[in-house]
């Protein structure tokens, strides 16, 4: 037990998902005695050292592209290939990717220690982008990694005071299932898409399969080829099967490009691999630079833009970091199995305050706000309980700062196939739902495909708490909403009315 939760870690009333047999207590494996096992409950989750190293591992390979996009999204290599701020300042691609694994390896440790759940914390892409793209037009990157930090300021008082625990015990059980089924949808639709897939369109329907309705790319088939591996391994119940399916496809995407020299994608390249090539070249260490460590200005946006449009970007950096997490946590503890019938799991409080500490660490690392990432999925999936897979993917997180080199060798296509196929084993809590009861079946029905749809879990939350408080009352079961359900249903109606709210408030 950790001093952050008071509460007794109690055993998990149900394990679902397709490890259910695995881990019934009839066929755990015996416990072991050993340090780890006692403080990890290893065994009485019914997992193994193997299994959580295993799990620990597949989570980093689905998670390492972070290291890569991350410095993509928020730095370059010079002012003019980089997103600048109002004063023209710019951040180092090398001096962010440093960040990224040194931010996401303490953090996802210190969450596995405290938490003791198998979930990986790294920079967010929703709120990574929302800063490259928008905070910067009005305040400088240090002004902006100052938001961030208050943000987490914020909900780590919220964990504290228990508010946070409140509002997610108030979350009809139909909700928390239709949240985990949307993530579920969610990861398969990144998969989907960072694979190619399923591409745009222009001119035509918003999203269709591969070029032209056809697929051309060849990483897009070697995506294919790892689907189709992983699924057969899983479904043949490998013990290790994710695992060995990113590794088997990324050894042929390196024969590939070995053998076709595909290289990178771009606009003169479609058919190039998405993200990271397959190929290890040059320098394989090198020392990373830390520069960025501690260069946040806390206060100077209220200085620079107002009270009141500072706020606001506060008040939008706190929501999606607030409800993202928590939509992720839930789903992932389903996947888990260590959810109990009312989808609270153990050590809540302390797994709500440690993740607001990550998105304290990103601003003050400036890497951008640190959050659970529904790809830690994968290692759920190769059998991770623990939070011993959390501190295996957290050191790998560390080692990538001297490896990137090596992290990269996992090409995106790899990874999306390990997220479509774990996306598919997180369907099964649609079973949750009774679709039979219309005033559950909408709210339901527009969470699950409000996130995928609109690439955000916080608006898939968002709507469905919205349309189950207002179904409610208008049906005449207004006692049976929670009144902190009303409450976030009105910080949801703000959240999603802000632009409007903001131009009229002149902000």
């Amino acid at each position: 037990m950790t001093m952050l939760d008071n509460n007794a870690e109690q055993q998990p009333t149900a394990v679902r998902t397709a490890n259910a047999n695995r881990t019934a207590p009839g066929n755990r494996p015996p416990a072991s005695g050993s340090f780890l096992d006692n403080f990890f409950q290893i065994t009485k989750r019914g997992s193994t050292l193997a299994r959580e190293f295993r799990g620990g591992l597949v989570t980093f390979f689905t998670m390492a592209y972070i290291v890569i996009l991350n410095p993509l999204i928020l730095g370059g290599f010079a002012a003019d290939n980089a997103p600048t701020d109002v004063a023209g300042g710019w951040l180092s691609a090398a001096q962010v990717g440093a960040v990224t694994g040194l931010t996401a390896g303490v953090m996802t440790i210190l969450f596995g220690l405290v938490a003791n759940l198998p979930f990986g914390l790294a920079a967010g892409l929703g709120i990574n982008s929302f800063l490259a793209v928008a905070v910067i037009q009005e305040v400088t990157w240090a002004e902006a990694m100052g938001l961030v930090v208050i943000n987490g300021i914020l909900i780590v008082l919220f964990g504290v005071t228990g508010a946070r625990t409140a509002i997610f015990r108030a979350v009809p059980k139909e909700l928390k299932a239709a949240i985990t089924v949307g993530i579920g949808l969610f990861i398969a639709f990144i998969g989907f898409v960072d694979s190619g897939f399923v591409r745009g369109t222009q001119g035509g329907p918003p999203v269709q399969l591969g070029t032209d309705g056809s697929i051309t790319s060849i990483p897009t088939l070697v995506f294919i080829a790892g689907l189709l591996v992983m699924g057969i391994l899983v479904a043949r119940r490998v013990q290790g099967g994710l695992l060995i399916g990113i590794v088997a496809t990324t050894v042929l995407a390196a024969v590939v490009e070995a053998v076709l020299h595909i290289g990178p994608g771009g606009p003169n390249n479609p058919g190039g691999w998405h993200l990271n090539t397959p190929v290890l070249s040059g320098q394989l260490v090198s020392a990373p630079d830390l520069g960025l460590v501690g260069q946040f200005d806390l206060f100077g946006s209220f200085a620079r833009i107002g009270g009141l449009a500072a706020t606001m970007l506060v008040f939008t950096l706190v929501f999606t970091n607030f409800f993202d997490a928590m939509g992720t946590m839930t789903g992932l503890a389903k996947s888990a199995g260590v959810a109990h019938k009312d989808g609270t799991f153990p050590r809540l409080k302390s797994a709500f305050i440690v993740e607001g500490l990550g998105a304290v660490a990103g601003g003050a690392t400036s890497g951008s706000s640190n959050t659970v990432y529904i790809d830690s999925a994968a290692g759920i999936g190769e059998g991770a309980r623990t939070g011993l897979a959390s501190v295996v993917t957290g050191v790998l997180f560390l080692g990538s700062m001297f490896l990137t080199p090596l992290t990269s060798v996992v090409p995106l296509e790899v990874a999306a196939a390990a997220l479509v196929v774990v996306g598919a084993m997180m369907m099964a809590q649609i079973r949750e739902i009774k679709f039979t009861k219309f005033s559950v079946a909408l709210p339901a029905f527009l969470t699950i495909v409000t996130m995928p749809l609109t690439y955000s879990i916080a608006n898939g939350i968002g709507v469905g708490f919205i349309t189950w408080a207002i179904i409610g009352a208008a049906s005449g079961k207004a006692k049976k909403v929670h009144p902190l359900m009303w409450v976030v249903t009105v910080g949801f109606i703000i959240y999603f009315a802000r632009g409007p709210i903001n131009a009229l408030m002149g902000a």
